[in-house]
């Protein structure tokens, strides 16, 4: 039945603050306004290139609730995406363009993506790894039944409901850490 009867391993990433810098204002992350405020971690290509050589999907999850709130049109993120994808080694990036309001499942800390993405690419969720910067993320990586890797900038919002798997300072630690954690599970098997 195609791709969905393989059994893929993936690692979601957060977009905003994981793979390109926040915007901070008042301690809190925002997304860049547009492709020219936009700047990719300079490491991130070489970085991902690695889980990438351990046969891992990547996938961006991300919620960009001003698109509904009207403040950001859809053209512009979609444009910095082009981008992204144009600069780093990525599968996909799924996007949930609603606000809390819109009661969505795919607006992390719900599901939602992470269970489109396991349908439309065969990925075994259990076997994978969410790397996000916000509760959101992890929040939503472990409702989906993945392992989670909290890249801690310290802003100044509330943590996830629950502790990470991991908690580091940045997504070359982070990505060190689903290597290892991959490895420890292979030699397990």
């Amino acid at each position: 039945m195609g791709i969905r009867s393989v059994s893929r391993k993936a690692v979601f990433l957060d977009r905003d603050g994981v793979l390109n810098e926040a915007v901070v204002r008042d301690g809190k992350p925002y997304p860049p306004a547009s492709l020219a405020e936009m700047r990719i971690f300079p490491d991130a290509a070489a970085t991902l290139q690695l889980l990438k050589e351990r046969d891992f999907l990547l996938l961006v999850v991300t919620n960009q609730p001003d698109v509904s709130r009207g403040t950001q049109n859809r053209e512009s993120i979609e444009e910095m995406n082009r981008a992204m994808r144009k600069a780093l080694p990525l599968d996909d990036i799924l996007v949930c363009y609603h606000s809390d309001e819109d009661r969505c499942d795919c607006r992390k800390p719900l599901p939602g993506l992470f269970f489109q993405a396991a349908e439309k690419y065969g990925v075994k969720l259990p076997d994978s790894f969410m790397i996000g910067d916000r509760w959101r993320d992890i929040d939503a990586g472990q409702a989906a039944g993945c392992r989670t890797i909290w890249i801690d900038y310290g802003y100044s919002e509330r943590g996830p409901a629950s502790p990470p798997n991991a908690r580091v300072r940045d997504l070359g630690e982070a990505v060190q850490w689903v290597l290892q954690a991959d490895q420890a599970l292979a030699g397990t098997g």
